[in-house]
């Protein structure tokens, strides 16, 4: 059983920057690809950003395509999405998800509890 927790949202204005972090545990980290996901009230999950195992091939939603950048950190257990150019639309409470499923399918078996995302005009 994977656990996850993510840090580092808050409220920024727009243009701004955060990094998100998502520590992992309770299992072998370097197994899993890692996914970010955002929410926003009355709207659908959308799949932001993903990261194979090894960090050997990375994916991002054309929302956030040269503005965000996923990496990871294998020796920690965690995962980052360093967040730049930052809008309004952007705001989301944000999820982290670790699966071994190929990252392509979207589907992951562990999830964080999630981290709140404002960015203010």
């Amino acid at each position: 059983q994977v656990q996850l927790v993510e840090s580092g949202g808050g409220l920024v204005q727009t243009g701004g920057s955060l990094r998100l972090s998502c520590a992992a545990s309770g299992g072998t980290f370097s197994n899993y690809n890692m996914g970010w996901f955002r929410q926003a009230p009355g709207k659908e999950r959308e799949y932001v950003s993903a990261i194979t195992y090894n960090g050997g091939a990375t994916y991002y939603g054309d929302s956030v395509k040269g503005r965000f950048t996923i990496s990871r950190d294998n020796t920690k257990n965690t995962v980052f999405l360093q967040m730049n150019s930052l809008k309004p639309e952007d705001t989301a409470v944000y999820y982290c998800a670790a699966g071994m499923t190929a990252w392509s399918t979207g589907y992951y078996d562990y999830w964080g509890q999630g981290t709140q995302v404002t960015v203010s005009s």
